[in-house]
């Protein structure tokens, strides 16, 4: 898919959607984890995912690419599978086992760090520029700062420090996955992330078993909250990321990953009761500022239009 990137007012809306979205998912998954498996967890979340994407797909005649694709082209979407659902949710889930759901939260940010380098050599359009750079630089500053707030507080378990390189290794995956997306060619939206789903739910199903053996039975607040990770984070969320990459491009996309940790510091704060860190304010500020210049001129088409 060669096209310049369109970055419209919906664009914004799926991104500031997807950044909540993203950023209250690992209070859910915190809980979902007082009762099942980390393996598990994940498996259950796309499997669901895939049930209902696979339905409504299904109304829709199932199309998925406009023309022909080589075995190659198959190859890749296995790939991007493997690396937007089943893997990076394996690792958050097992992670999240020993870090707090703030550093979950935060390691995301590295996802902009890796695409925008990725996106400069391999997607059209995503060329790496002086503005981009310094726009990149405050909003990496502020997310550095709300690290410092809160988010690397010490759970006192020995394997922490295999919990944060599995998010942050979840975080390269999501990265990679989103400029491998916008490689594709014309392809159908809603089939896109239902075979990406589905190819998730193929590799971590028969790895849950493996690893952890059968499933044990759920509670109710356990059920709801797997259910609720399937809908709306997992389901839904897919859908909305794979219209923002296929239109405006990864290195938009990853503008979620400034997002996301402000919003699992707030809600952690506003749900849970946490202490909100009094250099939050700042760390907004400047990850918004690092935003609005990396996206200047999107923006001022936006306002211009409006």
């Amino acid at each position: 898919m060669n096209e310049t990137p369109q970055i419209t007012a919906a664009s914004w809306l799926m991104v500031a959607t997807l950044g909540l979205t993203w950023g209250g998912t690992f209070l859910v998954m915190e809980i979902a984890l007082l009762g099942m498996t980390p393996f598990w967890l994940a498996a259950g979340r796309i499997g669901f995912a895939a049930l209902l994407m696979l339905a409504i797909w299904g109304t829709m005649g199932r199309r998925l690419f406009k023309a022909p694709v080589a075995r190659s082209g198959w190859a890749i979407v296995a790939l991007i599978g493997a690396l937007s659902s089943a893997v990076p949710f394996m690792l958050l889930a097992w992670g999240q086992q020993f870090v707090t759901s703030g550093f979950a939260g935060v390691s995301m940010a590295a996802v902009a760090l890796i695409v925008l380098p990725l996106a400069h050599f391999l997607v059209p359009g995503e060329r790496f520029t002086l503005r981009k750079g310094i726009g990149f630089v405050i909003g990496f500053i502020g997310v550095c700062i709300l690290i410092g707030a809160q988010a690397f507080e010490s759970s006192g378990i020995a394997l922490e420090p295999a919990g944060r390189l599995a998010c942050l290794s979840a975080a390269f995956c999501y990265a990679t996955s989103s400029v491998l997306m916008r490689r594709l060619p014309q392809v159908d939206p809603i089939g896109l992330a239902t075979v990406l789903l589905c190819i998730g739910a193929i590799l971590v199903i028969p790895l849950a078993f493996i690893v952890e053996g059968m499933p044990s039975a759920l509670d109710t607040r356990t059920l709801t909250a797997v259910v609720f990770l399937g809908l709306i984070p997992t389901a839904g969320a897919s859908l909305l990321r794979v219209l923002v990459i296929r239109s405006a491009g990864p290195v938009f996309m990853s503008l979620t990953a400034y997002q996301v940790p402000v919003w699992s510091v707030v809600l952690g704060a506003a749900i849970l009761g946490e202490p909100l860190p009094s250099s939050l304010l700042l760390a907004m500020a400047l990850i918004l500022c690092g935003v609005a210049i990396i996206q200047y001129g999107p923006l001022r088409r936006l306002f211009l239009r409006g």
